[in-house]
């Protein structure tokens, strides 16, 4: 229910509308604190899904933290499991059979080497818990990741009070930010 609420409350979104809310939602990240980050998984943004401008966050952050690795996601479809890659200038990128554009090669990242996750969502609530796109491939990922580990979602509006089918293997974010707010859980 919420799922296909939030993705079509994204989809009504006008493109100058969406610039605006990432230009709002990388001024509010921005009053984070990255000193203790060295790698950073992110997400190439599914366009055609209104999905907030991760390249913005990260490219402020390669910017901010002298040798940054950052890592893209490869997904197994058959397992529904993930791998960081680490990327650079040179990664050539592919999009696979769900339009996720994904690293073609890169250094494999073990998840416990990861500082921060960009994690992906429709909708989030006031305890931190989110709507994502319903596989669990990073509620799998963060399960392998540290305890420390810091994991943000972007949301272009506000949380609700309570997401109702939280299953015992999703892992709450440590922030998500939206463009008027970052909330801390």
């Amino acid at each position: 229910m919420l799922r296909q609420l939030y993705k079509t409350k994204r989809a009504e979104l006008h493109s100058r509308e969406l610039l605006k809310l990432d230009d709002l939602l990388l001024l509010q990240f921005q009053q984070l604190d990255y000193s203790a980050i060295q790698t950073v998984l992110s997400y190439w943004p599914l366009s055609n899904q209104a999905e907030p401008n991760t390249h913005l966050f990260s490219g402020y952050l390669r910017h901010m933290v002298p040798g940054l690795v950052i890592c893209y996601p490869l997904t197994d479809t058959s397992s529904n499991q993930m791998t960081a890659l680490a990327i650079n200038e040179h990664t050539e990128y592919h999009t696979n059979t769900w339009g996720i554009t994904e690293p073609k090669e890169g250094c494999v990242v073990l998840p416990q080497k990861v500082d921060l996750v960009l994690v992906p969502l429709l909708a989030f609530d006031i305890k931190g818990h989110r709507v994502g796109y319903g596989k669990g491939f990073y509620d799998r990922y963060l399960a392998n990741c540290r305890e420390d580990i810091v994991k943000i979602g972007f949301s272009y509006f506000e949380p609700v009070d309570q997401i109702t089918d939280t299953g015992q293997f999703d892992v709450p974010l440590t922030y998500c930010i939206t463009p008027q707010k970052n909330y801390e859980f």
